[in-house]
């Protein structure tokens, strides 16, 4: 363990002091054990009641101009949910008591949901700016670019994508990695420990990919819009008609440098230590590990804020939809 955690944690007893094979423990010191719960359970609320509150603000909403757009950030936000709802309460448990009281099967299922909906995120988010890029530069033919069979076919290949990423990582037959190196197998631990080739290749296919699309994408939406923003603003002649279309180009600027630097921080790390782990014999802190984990997961929470929240239709759906709840109140 790091040195630099050795003040906040008290002797290392075992899981289960029952079993000679069971994993070592570590136990936090108890304001640090509240604190780390308070904070995971407030992400996790957080991040179920974003999502949900986007899924009933589309539902509700009667946009037709957003329909296909709306449907791949509802299915964005149904993953979400279930993130937050499902994965984040187990992870919490095993992050902060340092073993896994769920049980072997549980364990794998777990663990294979938690990478079918996070990498199902991911492959969204990239569907979200191909979207974007078609309603931005090909506005004319974007109706008959983006129809409901496009919309299904980008949800289902998100979907499909993240299941078989899952299930590759299930037939792979990882091994459990553990706290101790000493214990080669031991009851109470859950962690995934893949081969050399195993997690270079799956991190490069389902996250480094993705990403080069998404900055691609993003990058040229940037840089056109910059473009095409001094030529209007150098054709203006009139300060009237300049300031609407500075405000507007830079809320633009600002919601594009949110999106791509919100998903970097948030996943990059992550994934930078999936491919760096093996290549050093796992020798990667599992407390180190678990933490960029957890950074992973609040882009899930942050979805509905960067993808959603940016939307004026959005905002006045949310306004009048918590009205009508506070008022039957």
């Amino acid at each position: 363990m790091n040195s630099s955690l050795s003040g906040l944690r008290d002797s290392a007893p075992l899981c289960y002091s029952s079993l000679n094979n069971s994993c070592p423990r570590t136990v936090y010191l108890l304001p640090v054990r509240l604190c780390l719960y308070f904070l995971f359970t407030t992400i996790a609320i957080l991040t179920v009641s974003g999502n949900l509150l986007v899924i009933f603000v589309i539902l509700l909403s009667q946009n037709p101009l957003l329909a296909e757009t709306n449907h791949l950030i509802l299915s964005l936000s149904v993953a979400g949910v279930l993130i937050g709802g499902f994965v984040m309460p187990h992870s919490m448990v095993r992050s902060i008591e340092t073993c896994w009281y769920f049980g072997v099967f549980f364990c794998e299922f777990h663990t294979t949901v938690d990478i079918v909906l996070c990498n199902t995120t991911i492959w969204h988010l990239t569907f979200i700016s191909v979207d974007r890029y078609l309603a931005i530069f090909h506005p004319m033919r974007y109706r008959n670019l983006m129809t409901n069979k496009t919309s299904a076919t980008m949800i289902s290949s998100s979907w499909g994508l993240a299941l078989v990423f899952g299930f590759a990582i299930v037939i792979s037959n990882p091994e459990v990695k553990i706290m101790d190196a000493s214990y080669k197998s031991c009851v109470g631990g859950c962690f995934s420990l893949h081969a050399r080739e195993i997690g270079v290749e799956y991190s490069i296919i389902f996250y480094f990919i993705p990403v080069c699309v998404i900055i691609t994408v993003y990058s040229r939406i940037f840089f056109v819009a910059q473009r095409h923003a001094r030529v209007i603003h150098s054709s203006n002649k009139g300060p009237k008609h300049s300031v609407p279309f500075t405000a507007k180009d830079l809320k633009a600027t600002k919601t594009l440098v949110v999106v791509v630097g919100t998903f970097l921080f948030c996943w990059t790390p992550f994934f930078m230590c999936n491919i760096i782990d093996p290549l050093i014999g796992h020798s990667i802190d599992s407390v180190l590990y678990e933490s960029l984990m957890w950074v992973a997961y609040l882009n899930a929470m942050l979805n509905p804020l960067i993808y959603v929240f940016f939307y004026s239709w959005f905002r006045k759906t949310a306004k009048v939809l918590l009205s009508k709840l506070f008022m039957q109140m």
